[in-house]
């Protein structure tokens, strides 16, 4: 895959980012770059080796799933919202 200047202006528009002019030769080499790596990966046999196959057999550890409340991050938070109320975010009516 090359990338050039419309593939740059579609991931721009795509992400919500904006390259400066003077970045922009730069980014197309960097993207270049990785794209010519990961097309290299496709060319790797993967035959024989298992699904499941993993670098380390430790398992990864689990902890219990319980939520915590801090209203000062609640706060902080909301305090960079637009609009908010009674610690909720308000957003237009979407839906008639």
């Amino acid at each position: 895959m090359q990338i050039d200047e419309a593939l740059l202006q579609r991931l721009e528009k795509l992400s919500y980012l904006r390259i400066p002019l003077e970045d922009r030769q730069e980014m197309i080499a960097q993207l270049s770059k990785i794209v010519s790596f990961v097309d290299n990966l496709s060319e790797l046999s993967t035959e024989g080796v298992d699904a499941t196959f993993a670098m380390s057999d430790v398992a990864t550890r689990l902890r219990e799933d319980k939520g915590i409340v801090d209203r000062a991050i609640n706060d902080d938070i909301l305090s960079h919202a637009p609009y908010a109320s009674e610690h909720f975010f308000i957003v237009p009516k979407i839906i008639e």
